[in-house]
């Protein structure tokens, strides 16, 4: 592991807190089953896009009233007002980490960081760790060329990040294949980051390109990572976290 990598790492963190399980399902009766069963046996749940849509932020209210650390991936890109306005409510649903889109700029990141901190400071409340997407892990250099951007994807990642660094976020996500670089990239060790894409040995890529398993991109550095299908599709899913943590 690199120096940095290593600096970054929280060593008092236990490998299954580092692990958040992606909630990508169509209802909440069938994520509250999920949570129920895998909530003492990880870190973190990730509310994205369709779980949201379909329950709305009620769900996410019931899981942050229960305790449990909520991770809101809703990918937030707009006008940087929109963003900031979004973010605020966002950080009154107790999430505990919510995402923004770093291509939407340094005026969107800077002034989201900001409504956020006024907020919460005025009314109480703990900040979400607020992050940036780069380039998703279902994206290659073609999809890249399809969006008008010339760059190859580690270049376009290491630039991201940079940008969302110095607009005041916490972190970025990226896949775990640009980590080490993200490491080498930003000076600031606090700097988190989360990695979706991570699959065990025997798993299928499914419509990730850039993957890794769960040993390795924590030891190359990732704070956080994302994980759904291998777990929430397993006949015995604590077994799956289990065999996750363990390297297989």
């Amino acid at each position: 592991m690199m120096e940095n990598a290593s600096a970054a790492l929280d060593q008092a963190i236990e490998p299954r807190q580092r692990l958040i399980i992606a909630l990508d399902v169509p209802t909440a009766a069938v994520a509250s089953g999920l949570v129920e069963e895998l909530r003492d046996h990880v870190g973190a749940f990730k509310v994205g896009m369709q779980l949201f849509t379909a329950a709305g932020p009620e769900f996410v209210r019931e899981l942050t009233a229960a305790g449990d650390k909520v991770f809101l991936d809703l990918k937030f890109h707009d006008i940087p007002n929109t963003v900031a306005s979004a973010a605020v409510e966002a950080a009154r649903l107790g999430v505990w980490m919510l995402n923004v889109h770093a291509v939407g700029g340094r005026e969107m990141m800077e002034r989201t960081r900001e409504a956020v901190d006024e907020a919460c400071k005025k009314e109480h409340l703990t900040p979400p760790k607020l992050i940036a997407v780069t380039v998703l892990t279902s994206s290659d250099r073609t999809t890249l060329a399809e969006t008008g951007i010339e760059r190859e994807v580690e270049a376009q990642v290491a630039a991201l990040a940079q940008l969302a660094e110095s607009s005041g976020l916490d972190g970025v996500v990226a896949s775990p294949l640009e980590v080490e670089l993200i490491r080498k990239t930003i000076g600031n060790n606090d700097f988190l980051i989360v990695t979706p894409g991570i699959r065990p040995i025997s798993a299928t890529n499914d419509d990730q390109r850039r993957v890794m398993t769960f040993a390795g991109a924590v030891v190359a550095g990732s704070d956080y990572v994302v994980v759904g299908r291998p777990i929430i599709r397993a006949y015995d899913r604590i077994a799956a976290v289990e065999q996750m943590l363990n390297g297989n």
